[in-house]
C-alpha cells in the first residue's frame, strides 16, 4: 500500500537522493547559452557570468542566477564550467585575484569546454591542483544546433574519477561522451575533429561549385550524395547553408582559423604531416583576411566561388 501511495505522489521529495551539484557557468556565447539552459532543464542550479548583459538576461529568463563577477559566480559552486573562445580567455578567467582558481572552493571540479591548445589544458590542470581544484578539458563538437539539441560530442581529458563525477552533467549536454586520456587529450582530439571538419567543408564547397557550374540540380545532387559514402554529418548540417547561401554564424570562421592554428602547431610538435590540412588552413586564413571571419565556416564556399571566377554570394 505504501508503494502505491508513493507512486501516486511523485512530487514527494526523495531525501535519500543527494542534491545535484551547484554549477557556475562562465561564458554564455553561441554555445554556452543553450548549453547552460540544458543544465537548467535537467534540474541543475546554474549561476552564470559573462560580459554581455543580454546573455545574462537570457540566463535569468531561463531560470538561472546571474553573477556580477567570476569570483561571485564560482564561490559556492561544486562544478565550474567554462566555455570561452580561446586559450587567452581561458587563462584570463582562470588566473588572477578575481579568477576561478583564487575563488572556487577546494575540491571543486572545473570543466573547461572551450577549444584551446592541449598545453594550456595541461598547465591549467597542474596549477589548479595546487589549489585543490580538479580539472577536466572537455571540448565539444556539434555546433550551435548540437548545443541546442543537447547532442554534442564531448571529448574529455583528465582523471577517471573526475570524469565519472562529471558524467551526469555532460550527459545533459551531449550524446557521445568519451574520456580520451590524461589532461590535454580532449583538446588533442578536438584539434583532430576541427581538421576533419574543415577539410570536409572545403570538399563540400568545391563539390557545390562544381555541380552548379555543371548545371546540375544542386538540391537533388546533395540529397543523393548525402545518402551514399560521400554523406557526412557536415553535409547534413551545412547542406541548407550551401543551398541558401546562409552564413549566419553557428561556428565562426574566426574560431575555425584559431583551431586550424592549434592543430597545425600540435602536428608539427609531434612530427605529423598535414598536407591537405595545411592547404585548408590557408584557405580559412584567406577567407578571414577578406573580411568573412564573422561568418559561419560553411562560408568556405565563398572562397571557392571567388577562385572559380564568380562573385561570392
Amino acid at each position: 500500500m505504501s508503494n502505491l501511495a508513493d507512486s501516486a505522489n511523485p512530487a514527494q521529495p526523495d531525501s535519500s537522493r543527494p542534491a545535484p551539484p551547484r554549477v557556475a557557468w562562465i561564458g554564455l556565447g553561441i554555445m554556452g547559452s543553450p548549453m547552460s539552459e540544458n543544465l537548467l532543464k535537467a534540474g541543475y542550479s546554474v549561476t552564470g557570468f559573462t560580459l554581455e548583459q543580454d546573455k545574462l538576461d537570457r540566463l535569468a529568463a531561463a531560470g538561472g542566477t546571474t553573477a556580477g563577477s567570476i569570483a561571485e559566480a564560482v564561490r559556492d559552486a561544486d562544478v565550474v564550467i567554462t566555455m570561452v573562445p580561446a586559450s587567452p580567455q581561458v587563462e584570463a578567467v582562470a588566473y588572477g585575484p578575481e579568477g576561478i582558481l583564487e575563488n572556487a572552493k577546494q575540491g571543486a571540479l572545473l570543466i573547461d569546454m572551450s577549444s584551446i591548445t592541449p598545453q594550456t589544458s595541461v598547465d591549467l590542470a597542474r596549477n589548479a591542483a595546487e589549489k585543490g581544484i580538479r580539472v577536466l578539458d572537455a571540448p565539444v563538437s556539434g555546433g550551435e544546433a548540437g548545443a541546442v539539441e543537447a547532442v554534442l560530442s564531448i571529448m574529455v581529458g583528465g582523471e577517471q574519477e573526475a570524469f565519472d563525477e562529471a558524467l551526469p552533467i555532460l550527459e545533459s549536454l551531449g550524446r557521445t561522451i568519451v574520456l580520451c586520456g590524461p589532461h590535454g587529450s580532449g583538446q588533442t582530439v578536438k584539434a583532430a575533429n576541427q581538421l576533419i571538419v574543415a577539410v570536409n567543408i572545403q570538399a563540400c564547397a568545391e563539390a557545390v561549385v562544381f555541380l552548379e557550374k555543371s548545371g546540375v540540380n544542386l538540391q537533388a545532387a546533395l540529397d543523393v550524395l548525402n545518402g551514399g559514402l560521400a554523406g557526412s554529418t557536415v553535409l547534413t548540417r551545412k547542406k541548407d547553408n550551401f543551398l541558401n547561401r546562409d552564413f549566419k554564424p553557428g561556428f565562426r570562421i574566426d574560431l575555425h582559423h584559431k583551431d586550424m592554428g592549434i592543430v597545425t602547431d600540435a602536428a608539427r610538435s609531434v612530427g605529423a604531416a598535414l598536407p591537405v590540412g595545411a592547404v585548408v588552413a590557408q584557405l580559412v586564413a584567406s577567407l578571414r583576411a577578406q573580411g568573412d571571419g564573422g561568418l559561419d565556416h560553411s562560408a568556405l564556399l565563398r572562397a571557392v566561388e571567388r577562385l572559380s571566377g564568380r562573385p561570392a554570394a
